[in-house]
């Protein structure tokens, strides 16, 4: 199948498989005239990284993921391990929006919103930009 067709059942944009396919992450076949044809095997690890991507996993991650997966060699503790720090990863930036949510919560709790010029928020974020 063209491109076009392997965006459409990857659910991935054409830009992205190209991107893919500069990284080689992915290889398909180039018939005579230059045009890629990507089998389902391609549609198959498209698919892969679409999911992957979507929980999150960087590039460097997904290319080890996939060499996993086409390793039937392979021990699943090595997956476990990568998804185990992704994991990490996730649970610290959950932390840091939590401190972030709870940090606007109060600077909008202190302004009045009101017709007055006096905002604290404002007040908080000059200081911000002074540290």
């Amino acid at each position: 199948m063209n491109i076009g067709e392997a965006a459409t059942e990857s659910g991935l944009p054409a830009k992205t498989l190209r991107y893919y396919e500069d990284i080689g992450l992915v290889t398909p076949r180039r018939s005579d005239n230059g045009y890629r044809h990507y089998a389902e095997e391609d549609i198959h690890k498209l698919r892969f990284l679409q999911r992957a991507r979507s929980l999150g996993f960087a590039i460097a991650d997904c290319r080890t993921l996939l060499s996993l997966y086409e390793d039937t060699s392979r021990a699943s503790s090595d997956v476990k391990s990568i998804a185990t720090s992704h994991l990490d990863q996730v649970e610290i930036k959950i932390q840091e929006l939590e401190s972030l949510r709870k940090t606007l919560k109060h600077l909008i709790s202190s302004c009045k919103g009101d017709h007055r010029p006096d905002c604290p928020i404002l007040d908080d974020l000059s200081r911000s930009a002074k540290s």
